[in-house]
C-alpha cells in the first residue's frame, strides 16, 4: 500500500440547531442508535464549541478562520460598506480546496448557506469553492418536503424532478452513500473528503406521521423534568463533572404545570426528536455504505452541531399573505395546500402545509444544561455535541476528552491526520494564515503530552466572549462582561467579575485584541448604518409564550 493509499477518508457531518443534549450518547431521551454506536467506537468532546449561528458556523468549519475573517459575520446579507459581505471572500481558502489540490476527491450533500447569490455563481458556490460535486440547498431553512434553491452541481433541481416520497433529509443522506460509491467505483486508489450538512432538526418542523408518532408519550411530562432526567445522564456518561449545577427553567418559559396546550408542546418535541432520529437514520446508511466498500476503519468520521438549539419564533399567517415573505418559505405545498406559518396550537406540526419552530421551552431541554440558545456565545448557544470515529487513528475508544476546542481547530486536526499543509496562496489568493490548533494530541494520549491550552474567542450579533483555561468571560450585548470558572461553574451560574476584576482586564484586552485581528466589525456600527436585517429580527418574534 502506497502513502497516497493511506492517507484517511474524511467524513464531516454538521446537524443544524441541534442541542447539545439531544442525542442519546449526550445524555437525551432521542434515539439516536448510529450516533452512539459511532462514540462507543471512537471518541467524544465535552467542550467543544461552535460560534453559535449557522453561516458563521459553517464558514469557520470550512475554513479554519474565524468567521468574521472570511466576510461572514453575521448571515448572508451584503451589509456593505457598514457590515458584512455575507459570501466567503478571497482571503479563506475551504478544506476542500486544500484536500483536492492533494488528490482528494471532494463532495458536499446538504446545506451550503455560504452566499446570498442563490440565482448565480459568484465564486463563493460549492463547486466553487473545492468541491468536485455537490447535491444540496445554497440557502437556509426550508421546507423539508420542497425546500427552495435545491442544487445538483451548479443545475437547479425543481419540485417536478422530485418523486412523491421525496424528503431532504433522506435525499441527502442518500446522496453522500452515493458519492461514497461513486468515488471507490471511480477512484478507488485516491482518497476522499465528504461534507455531509443536514438541515434537521432546524425549523421548520417537518417530519413523516409515523416517525412522530413514535415517540408518542415520551415528552409529555414535560421540560422540567426532561431536563433533570438529562442532567442525570450527563452525569452518567462522564460529560459532566457531578459538582455541576444545572441551570435554572429559562426566565422566559412557565413550568411544566402552569404551561397551557400540553399536549400540543408535547408534538411539537416529538417532531423535533422524529427529525433528529430521521437524520441518525441516514447516518446509519452512510456508515453502511462506507463499511460496504471497506472504507470505514481509515475514515475519521466527525459529528458535531452548528449551534445550541433555536429558542426562534415563527410570524403567525398564511405565507401566501404575507406582506414580505421569505423567499426560501413556500406559500404553497406541493399538493397545492396553502401553508400555515407560526406556533399555535390550532396546527400540528409535522406536515408540508405548515411551518413552525419547537419554542423556547424545548429549547431550554436541547441545551441541558446550560443558559441561553442559538445566537448567544453562552455555553447554551455554542456548546455542541463532538463525535470522532476514526479506528486507523484512535488508540482508545468509547474515551471522553475535556480540553476546550472550537471550529478552526477543526481543519487543523483534518490537514493534520491528512500530511496536507495549509497554503499561503491558492490560486492567486491571498490566504490569510489559519486560526486553529490541531486536535490530535487531545485525542490521542499515545502521541504525548499534550499542547498548552489556547485563547478561544466569539463574537456573534454583539455578543462576545473570551476563554482562557478555566476562566471564560462572556457578555449578552449591550450588556456588561461577566466571569466565570467554567471548572466549577460550566453553567455559567456564578458571575465572578466583581471579584477578580484582574482577570476580567486581561481577558478583555486579549478579547479585543482578537477582534481587531480578525476584523470583528462593532456591533454599534451595524445597527447605526444597515438596521436589523429581518433574518436576525425574527428570532424572539412569535407566540412563545401563548
Amino acid at each position: 500500500m502506497t502513502r497516497q493509499e493511506q492517507r484517511p477518508n474524511v467524513v464531516l457531518i454538521l446537524a443544524d440547531d441541534l442541542g447539545y443534549s439531544d442525542i442519546r450518547c449526550y445524555g437525551g431521551e432521542i434515539d439516536t442508535p448510529n450516533l452512539d454506536r459511532l462514540a462507543a467506537g471512537g471518541l467524544r468532546m465535552s467542550q467543544f464549541y461552535n460560534t453559535a449561528r449557522c453561516s458563521p458556523s459553517r464558514a469557520s468549519l470550512l475554513t479554519g478562520l474565524h468567521p468574521h475573517q472570511t466576510g461572514i459575520g453575521i448571515l448572508v446579507e451584503d451589509q456593505r460598506p457598514h457590515g458584512y459581505q455575507g459570501f466567503l471572500n478571497d482571503r479563506c481558502v475551504t478544506v476542500a480546496e486544500v484536500l483536492r489540490s492533494h488528490g482528494y476527491g471532494t463532495y458536499m450533500s446538504g446545506k451550503w448557506h455560504l452566499t446570498g447569490n442563490t440565482d448565480r455563481l459568484d465564486g463563493a458556490w460549492p463547486t466553487e469553492r473545492g468541491f468536485d460535486r455537490f447535491y444540496g440547498t445554497l440557502a437556509g431553512a426550508g421546507s423539508y418536503y420542497n425546500p427552495a434553491t435545491l442544487t445538483r452541481d451548479t443545475t437547479p433541481i425543481s419540485e417536478s424532478q422530485l418523486p412523491g416520497d421525496w424528503f431532504y433529509t433522506d435525499a441527502i443522506s442518500d446522496q453522500a452513500a452515493s458519492f461514497v460509491d461513486d468515488h471507490i467505483a471511480k477512484r478507488a486508489r485516491d482518497p476522499f473528503f465528504l461534507y455531509v450538512a443536514y438541515t434537521a432538526p432546524h425549523w421548520p418542523l417537518h417530519a413523516p406521521s409515523d416517525d412522530i408518532e413514535a415517540y408518542a408519550g415520551r415528552y409529555d411530562h414535560g421540560w422540567d423534568q426532561l431536563r433533570a432526567r438529562r442532567m442525570q445522564r450527563l452525569f452518567g456518561e462522564g460529560l459532566l463533572d457531578e459538582a455541576t449545577e444545572l441551570s435554572q427553567r429559562d426566565p422566559d418559559v412557565a413550568p411544566w404545570d402552569e404551561t397551557p396546550h400540553q399536549q400540543w408542546e408535547a408534538r411539537r418535541m416529538q417532531t423535533y426528536a422524529a427529525q433528529v432520529t430521521r437524520m441518525d437514520l441516514g447516518i446509519g446508511r452512510i456508515i453502511d455504505a462506507l463499511e460496504s466498500q471497506g472504507q470505514l476503519d481509515n475514515t475519521m468520521l466527525i459529528f458535531l452541531s452548528d449551534n445550541g438549539g433555536s429558542a426562534e419564533g415563527q410570524p403567525l399567517g398564511y405565507v401566501d399573505e404575507a406582506l414580505d415573505p421569505r423567499p426560501t418559505v413556500n406559500r404553497l405545498t406541493r399538493h397545492g395546500e396553502r401553508v400555515y406559518r407560526g406556533n399555535t396550537p390550532d396546527v400540528v406540526p409535522g406536515p408540508e402545509s405548515t411551518w413552525a419552530s419547537y419554542g423556547r421551552g424545548w429549547s431550554n431541554l436541547s441545551n441541558t444544561p446550560f443558559r441561553r440558545h442559538k445566537s448567544w456565545v453562552h455555553e447554551g448557544g455554542i456548546a455542541t455535541p463532538f463525535i470522532v470515529h476514526w479506528p486507523h487513528g484512535l488508540h482508545e475508544a468509547g474515551t471522553i476528552r475535556h480540553a476546550a476546542h472550537q471550529l478552526p481547530d477543526v481543519i487543523a486536526t483534518i490537514l493534520d491526520a491528512t500530511d496536507v499543509d495549509y497554503p499561503r496562496d491558492y490560486l492567486g489568493r491571498d490566504v490569510l494564515p489559519p486560526e486553529g490548533t490541531s486536535m490530535l494530541h487531545t485525542w490521542d494520549n499515545m502521541r504525548g503530552t499534550p499542547k498548552s491550552e489556547h485563547t478561544l474567542c466569539w463574537e456573534h450579533l454583539g455578543h462576545a466572549a473570551v476563554r482562557q483555561g478555566r476562566w471564560k468571560l462572556v457578555r449578552a450585548h449591550p450588556d456588561d462582561w461577566e466571569l466565570y470558572d467554567l471548572n466549577t461553574d460550566r453553567t455559567e451560574l456564578h458571575d465572578q467579575a466583581l471579584d477578580h476584576p484582574q482577570i476580567v482586564t486581561q481577558l478583555a484586552t486579549a478579547y479585543q485584541t482578537w477582534a481587531k485581528r480578525c476584523s470583528v466589525i462593532p456591533r454599534e456600527q451595524i445597527l447605526k448604518h444597515a438596521g436589523a436585517p429581518q433574518e436576525i429580527t425574527v428570532e424572539l418574534a412569535g407566540d412563545e409564550r401563548a
